[in-house]
């Protein structure tokens, strides 16, 4: 993975104007302008208005934090329309929702590749962040993403309340509270494949914006299992989130140590650290640590 990785992708309707003038303030890295699920289908018209309109004002070479859109699956019909109406704005990328194989992501690339020369967009450059799980089918196609060669992947990420409606699951969730197994095992298989993909892995949204001390344990304990990120519902949850991925100071202090013991015996596979015998994947996980902190001015 060769971009710093998002830590927080946090969600705002696109066709309310109110919550589009909080967005430059919000903290997040990322802002997913929704023209989706937040948006009832009279007010579509509505956000294909607002959502480029936002983006023109911000260019890209300005921009913090990145603008995203979630565009509406191609089962509505209405995936095109939402392309023809933001590209104008050179949105940093394009979050596709009910992705069902790595070729729906293709042939949205396409419409990209000719929406970027209509619009004098960098080709190449608006990047696509599919939700890999929402359908009963996508789970079985996550692992095509490592061989699909799709350049303009960025990450991968699982949504489960989708999953739910599409299986008629009265819930999705077990009787602690955690999550059941076909969900563990639908978020399992999206991070191992946005990791054999060499992508970000997006953790999914935590329901209670009201809950901080639950959410930055869930973020913390995502992050432990390879999760770079996570998508939030509500400004409230930003703060917590980034943290939650940032690096700990105990972490950067033991990775520089790992590099510095390697540092210290050139060409060698393997040294010793606080009494263990540490080797390459510890080094090459140190790099990538500190390389994260850095990014985010933590190291």
């Amino acid at each position: 993975m060769s971009e710093v990785p998002l830590r927080s992708l946090l969600f705002i309707p696109g066709d309310s104007e109110k919550k589009l003038g909080k967005v430059d303030d919000c903290g997040a890295d990322a802002v997913i302008l929704d023209l989706e699920d937040s948006v009832a289908p009279a007010n579509k018209p509505l956000a294909r208005e607002l959502v480029p309109a936002f983006l023109a004002e911000r260019p890209r070479e300005k921009r913090k934090p990145q603008l995203w859109v979630r565009v509406n699956p191609f089962d509505t019909g209405m995936t095109v329309e939402d392309m023809v109406a933001i590209m104008s704005g050179a949105p940093d990328g394009i979050m596709q929702p009910k992705t069902n194989t790595p070729e729906d992501v293709r042939r949205l690339s396409h419409y990209l590749d000719a929406l970027e020369a209509a619009n004098g967009v960098e080709p190449g450059s608006t990047k696509i962040l599919p939700v890999a799980t929402e359908t009963a089918i996508a789970p079985f196609h996550l692992g095509d993403f490592a061989t699909a060669g799709l350049e303009r992947l960025s990450g991968l990420t699982w949504g489960a309340e989708d999953l739910s409606a599409a299986m008629g699951a009265s819930t999705n969730v077990d009787a602690s509270g955690e999550w059941a197994f076909t969900f563990k095992m639908a978020r399992s298989l999206c991070l191992m494949a946005a990791h054999a993909s060499g992508v970000q892995a997006v953790e999914t949204l935590y329901v209670d914006f009201r809950d901080d001390e639950g959410l930055r344990a869930s973020c913390r304990a995502a992050r432990a299992e390879g999760f770079t990120g996570r998508i939030a519902i509500h400004p409230a949850q930003v703060a917590g989130i980034n943290a939650s991925f940032m690096p700990s100071a105990e972490e950067i202090d033991h990775a520089q140590r790992v590099l510095d013991a390697f540092a210290a015996n050139p060409g060698a596979g393997t040294v010793g650290l606080d009494g263990k015998m540490i080797d390459i994947p510890h080094q090459k996980q140190a790099e990538r640590l500190l390389a994260q902190a850095q990014a985010f001015g933590a190291g």
